[in-house]
């Protein structure tokens, strides 16, 4: 472990290391293996970190056959001296808070309703743990909660022992340890006992703060979304910005908010309802004044442009159910392609799936239906007015 400055000590930023080998992996990714190294590799549910070495960008870090691989955005130019090796500090620290919140809340659920942690992932934006339990009530999610804020308040240390699998015995540990030696104990004394191989910070006051954004069934757990440190405030900044636009748009004040979106709500569904009777209306006075316009009760064509095929078959069967010896041909030419709607009476006896299936491939195209109505769709590789002369013919 003498290696992983990370784990003597996890706030180093920088340090100097010699390159073993820099060499091409089975992807065809550069990575470099170092002496020592403070970059966190990816495992036990945290990323791993990112930063500089040499002034080439080091984009991910995974522990690989036992050595710790730094995968660059390209090759160092020089691998005969000291590197300089910068973590990203931001990012290291962040995913610090995050990890220790979430020995603090796993913690909290179990203390508070003996709920394990049975999953974990940090994530770019919010951190998630499944609880081993089918359903959670609101009252639970915050009194967890707090307690796990009281925890950070109360500003306990954090502390690390390397441990053997005899010595575990001495510890109340939170869950059993999958590892059997050099095993690294994160201990919160007197309210958890975890092995973990994470970075962590000093004190639970370092993690400032903990919020529970969201919840919902996974499986038979409960997955548990949620926000420590910094993020909580960027949270609450980013929903902040929200919330101010949408006082000013909806001309209500934060506290009433929810009655101003479920009036609005109300409104478009009435307005949306209206809406429909209307195109229903209109759609009625089209189908009798297509009627009038083909002058005869029997033939109905006509070739639209961008009207969708939904209205051509409200507007034939509009025809149809006025007439039972009407004949109804319909086209509508959408930019490239080309719809066609064929419908007939109950009086009359022609094949409606029949005659648009023999036009279709004339137009590379698709359809379907039955003997009384019938509709299909392809590519305009005829003029309209040559495929409707087909589809009469």
């Amino acid at each position: 472990m003498e290696n992983k400055l990370y784990y003597q000590d996890p706030y180093i930023q920088s340090f100097s290391a010699q390159v073993l080998k820099q060499e091409k992996d089975e992807a065809g990714q550069w990575y470099v293996v170092l002496n020592q190294t403070a970059y966190y590799p990816t495992g036990g549910g945290q990323p791993h970190d990112i930063g500089m070495i040499d002034q080439i960008k080091v984009i991910n870090v995974e522990e690989i056959a036992g050595e710790i691989r730094h995968y660059l955005e390209e090759p160092l130019l020089i691998i005969d001296k000291a590197v300089l090796g910068v973590i990203d500090w931001k990012r290291r620290f962040d995913h610090m808070q995050q990890h220790s919140g979430q020995h603090i809340l796993s913690a909290a659920f179990e203390q508070l309703f003996h709920y394990q942690t049975v999953g974990f992932h940090l994530g770019n934006d919010i951190v998630t743990i499944d609880l081993e339990t089918e359903n959670i009530t609101e009252q639970e999610v915050k009194k967890a909660e707090e307690f796990a804020n009281q925890i950070i308040l109360e500003n306990r240390p954090i502390e690390v022992k390397w441990v053997t699998e005899e010595e575990l015995s001495q510890y109340p540990l939170r869950k059993e340890t999958k590892v059997k030696e050099d095993i690294r104990l994160v201990i919160i004394p007197d309210f958890d006992y975890n092995g973990c191989g994470g970075t962590h910070p000093k004190s639970t006051s370092e993690v400032s703060a903990i919020k529970i954004l969201d919840w919902e069934r996974q499986r038979k757990n409960i997955r548990l979304q949620f926000v420590c440190g910094h993020r909580v405030l960027q949270q609450l900044d980013e929903k902040q910005r929200v919330i101010l636009q949408l006082t000013q748009l909806l001309n209500a004040p934060e506290v009433d908010m929810v009655k101003a979106v479920n009036r609005l709500l109300e409104s478009g569904k009435s307005q949306e309802k209206l809406l429909e009777q209307t195109k229903e209306t209109l759609l009625q006075y089209e189908a009798k004044e297509l009627i009038h316009k083909n002058n005869t009760d029997q033939l109905v064509t006509e070739i639209f442009h961008q009207r969708s095929i939904q209205e051509l078959q409200k507007i034939a069967r509009l025809i149809t159910a006025e007439n039972d010896n009407a004949l109804v041909m319909f086209i509508s030419k959408n930019e490239d392609k080309l719809q066609l709607v064929g419908a007939r009476g109950g009086k009359r006896d022609e094949n409606m799936k029949n005659i648009i299936g023999k036009a279709l491939p004339h137009i590379n195209g698709k359809g379907g239906g039955n003997a009384a109505f019938a509709q299909g769709g392809g590519e305009a590789l005829i003029p309209a007015d040559e495929l409707l002369q087909l589809l009469l013919e």
